[in-house]
C-alpha cells in the first residue's frame, strides 16, 4: 500500500524520474519521464539503462558516487535539464542511481523569444535616439512611456522625470495633444506648442497607435522652431545673399522727428515718385537699406521685384554673373541653360545695390554701361537684353575721394549720384534716440517674448551722451543684450541692465554734476573723488554740490574707500 502510494505521489509531479539499479537496469520510471522520453513504461521497467535512454549518464553515477546537477541534455527536438543523485545504503555503498529532469523546451523557446525581444528592443531604443527630432509615447491613458535623448535636448527633462508621468508633464504653454489624441484617436499635426522650463517653442505632430483595431497610445514628434528658424536662415543666407523679391519697409518705419532726419526723409519721398537714380549716404547702421525699401514701395513700381544685392559679399566674377547673369557654357561650373541675373529679375522694377564702393572697375564698367543704354549682355553672351530697372545705391564711404583716387569710374559716380541723400549718424541726431529706442523695445519685446515697458530715463541720458560708432544697429544690440539680461518679472530697463556695455562718454572738462540719482552707480565713486577734489576736499561743499548729506558722503567715503589725505575747512 505504501509503495503504490509512494508511486502514485511521484507519478503525479512535473518533473522526470528515474531510477536504477546497481545492474545498471531501470527499477522506476514515472509517468512524466515517460511522457518526456516517448517510451512505453511496461518495456522500460528492468531493461538496461543504456539501451532505453539515449546519451544517459546515471551507469556512471553509478560507479564514481558523485552527483551531477543541472546537466542540459538534448533528445532529438526536446532539451532537458536533469540532475543525477547516487542512492547510498546503509552501509554507505551506492546501490542505485536517480535521475530527476525536466523539459524545458518550451521555456527555452520562450528565453530565445524574450532575447529576440530585448534585441529589437535595443535596435528600435537606438534607432529613436539615433533621431533629431524628440520623440515621446503615451500609452492609451495619456501617461509617457518612452522618449528618447533628443527629447531632453529640447525639453530639458529626463527620461527618469517624465516617465510614467502624465503627458501634461512637459507643456509649459498650450494643451497635451497625447491626451487629446487618446480622446479623438486622431492625428495631431504642426501644433504650436511651448515645453519645458525654458518654454521652448516646439512644433508637434501626434498619431494614434492601433495594435489590431485597438488604441493602444499615441507617438509625439516634436521639432525645435528655434532649429527649424535657423536652418531657414542658412537657406536664406545662400539664396543671392541678402535679395529680396518685395520692400519690406515704408516711410512709417523710419523713426526720427529731427531737423537732420526729416530733410533726409523729405528728400527721399520727393525721389520715390521718380525713375530718378538715388546714391544713399550714411555710416553703417544708419538705415541705408531701410530708406531702399520705403523709396521703391513708395514708387509707382512698388508691385514689381526689389532685388537687394551686397556688392562687398561677393567676389569679382561671381558678383559679374549674380548681376548680369549668363549663358550656357560661359564658365566651368555654369548652370545648364544659363541663369538669369538679378538685373534682368529687378526687370519693372528696382535694384539696390549696397556698399556700391566695393564694385571692382571691371564690373563698374559694366554697370555704367547698363545705366547708359538700359542693356545688358549675359556673361558669355553676344545678345543684349533690354531692361527697364531703378537703381538705387548706397554707399559709407565717400566716393568723392575714391574717384580721385582712381578707385572708382567719374563717369559712374556721376550716373549714381543723381539724388544724393544723407542719412545723419545717430550721434548727429540723439533727440531721437528715445523714439528709436521705444520702437526697438517693442519688436525685440515680439522676438524675445518679452514684457519690457520702457527704458529708465538715465538709461536714455546715458545713451544720448554716447557715441554710437555702430549707429542704430548698435543702439539695437545694446537695448536686445540689456533685455536679454533682465529678469523675467523686470519692466524697465535700468542703468544696471547696461553695466558695462556702452563706453562712458569722454570728458570734456569737468564730469556732470548734480543729484545723484541721476548718474550711474557705476560712475559714482569717480563722481564724488573729482567733486572733492574741485572743492579741496571741503566734504560740505562737496556734499552740497552732489545734493546729498554730510552723513550720507561719509558713508560713501568709507564705501569706496577713498582716503582723505586733507584736512576738513568746516565752513
Amino acid at each position: 500500500m505504501e509503495r503504490e502510494l509512494f508511486e502514485k505521489i511521484l507519478n503525479s509531479l512535473i518533473e522526470g524520474i528515474i531510477v536504477v539499479d546497481s545492474d545498471e537496469t531501470i527499477a522506476f520510471i514515472n509517468d512524466e519521464a515517460l511522457n518526456i522520453l516517448g517510451i512505453d513504461g511496461e518495456e522500460a521497467v528492468g531493461a538496461p539503462v543504456r539501451e532505453t535512454i539515449p546519451n544517459t549518464r546515471l551507469h556512471i553515477v553509478l560507479k564514481s558516487g558523485e552527483a551531477e546537477l543541472n546537466r542540459i541534455q538534448y533528445l532529438k527536438e526536446k532539451t532537458i535539464v536533469t540532475s543525477r543523485f547516487p542512492i547510498v545504503n546503509s552501509n554507505g555503498l551506492v546501490h542505485a542511481a536517480m535521475a530527476v529532469f525536466r523539459d524545458i523546451t518550451n521555456v527555452e523557446k520562450m528565453a530565445e523569444e524574450v532575447i529576440n525581444h530585448k534585441e529589437m528592443e535595443g535596435l528600435l531604443t537606438s534607432i529613436i535616439d539615433s533621431t533629431h527630432d524628440a520623440i515621446s509615447v503615451a500609452d492609451e491613458k495619456g501617461k509617457i512611456v518612452l522618449v528618447n535623448k533628443a527629447y531632453t535636448r529640447i525639453t530639458g527633462m529626463s527620461p527618469d522625470y517624465v516617465i510614467g508621468k502624465m503627458a501634461t508633464v512637459d507643456i509649459a504653454e498650450g494643451s497635451s495633444l497625447h491626451l487629446e489624441v487618446a480622446r479623438t484617436r486622431k492625428p495631431i499635426y504642426n501644433a504650436r506648442l511651448k515645453v519645458g522650463p525654458n518654454k521652448k517653442e516646439v512644433l508637434v505632430n501626434v498619431t494614434p497607435l492601433f495594435v489590431k483595431g485597438s488604441f493602444k497610445g499615441s507617438v509625439g514628434v516634436i521639432h525645435d522652431i528655434s532649429e527649424i528658424e535657423r536652418l531657414a536662415r542658412e537657406l536664406e543666407d545662400t539664396k543671392r545673399l541678402l535679395r529680396y523679391m518685395k520692400a519690406k519697409y515704408t516711410f512709417d518705419d523710419i523713426a526720427g522727428s529731427s531737423k537732420l532726419m526729416q530733410v533726409a526723409i523729405d528728400q527721399a519721398r520727393k525721389v520715390s515718385t521718380t525713375k530718378a537714380t538715388v546714391l544713399l549716404n550714411g555710416q553703417s547702421g544708419t538705415g541705408k537699406e531701410l530708406f531702399a525699401h520705403a523709396i521703391h514701395h513708395s514708387s509707382d513700381r512698388r508691385d514689381a521685384s526689389f532685388i537687394s544685392v551686397n556688392c562687398a559679399a561677393l567676389p569679382e566674377t561671381l558678383l559679374e554673373s549674380e548681376l548680369f547673369g549668363y549663358v550656357e557654357g560661359a564658365f566651368t561650373g555654369a548652370r545648364r541653360g544659363g541663369k538669369k541675373g538679378l538685373l534682368q529679375e529687378a526687370n519693372g522694377g528696382t535694384v539696390f545695390l549696397d556698399e556700391v564702393a566695393k564694385m571692382s572697375l571691371s564690373v563698374q564698367s559694366k554697370f555704367l554701361k547698363f545705366l547708359q543704354d538700359k542693356e545688358i549682355k549675359p556673361v558669355g553672351g553676344n545678345e543684349t537684353v533690354k531692361l527697364d530697372v531703378r537703381v538705387i545705391a548706397a554707399t559709407n564711404v565717400s566716393l568723392e575721394k575714391l574717384v580721385a583716387a582712381g578707385d572708382f569710374l567719374p563717369d559712374l559716380y556721376y550716373r549714381l549720384n543723381v539724388v544724393p541723400i544723407v542719412i545723419p549718424s545717430l550721434r548727429e541726431r540723439p533727440e531721437d534716440i528715445p523714439e528709436i529706442a521705444r520702437l526697438v523695445v517693442m519688436r525685440l519685446n515680439q522676438e524675445y517674448g518679452r514684457m519690457v515697458a520702457g527704458i529708465d530715463p538715465a538709461v536714455l541720458t546715458l545713451f544720448k551722451k554716447h557715441d554710437w560708432p555702430g549707429n542704430v544697429r548698435e543702439l539695437e544690440n545694446i537695448i536686445g543684450r540689456a533685455m536679454i539680461s533682465m529678469e523675467l518679472e523686470e519692466k524697465t530697463i535700468m542703468p544696471s541692465h547696461i553695466k558695462g556695455v556702452i563706453e562712458r562718454p569722454e570728458k570734456h572738462g569737468e564730469l556732470p554734476v548734480g543729484s545723484l540719482a541721476v548718474l550711474m552707480e557705476d560712475y559714482e565713486k569717480e563722481i564724488i573723488s573729482e567733486a572733492l577734489e574741485r572743492n579741496d576736499w571741503n566734504k560740505t561743499k562737496t556734499s552740497n554740490e552732489l545734493g546729498i548729506s554730510i552723513r550720507s558722503l561719509y558713508y560713501k567715503l568709507e564705501k569706496y574707500g577713498i582716503a582723505d589725505n586733507h584736512t576738513d575747512l568746516m565752513i
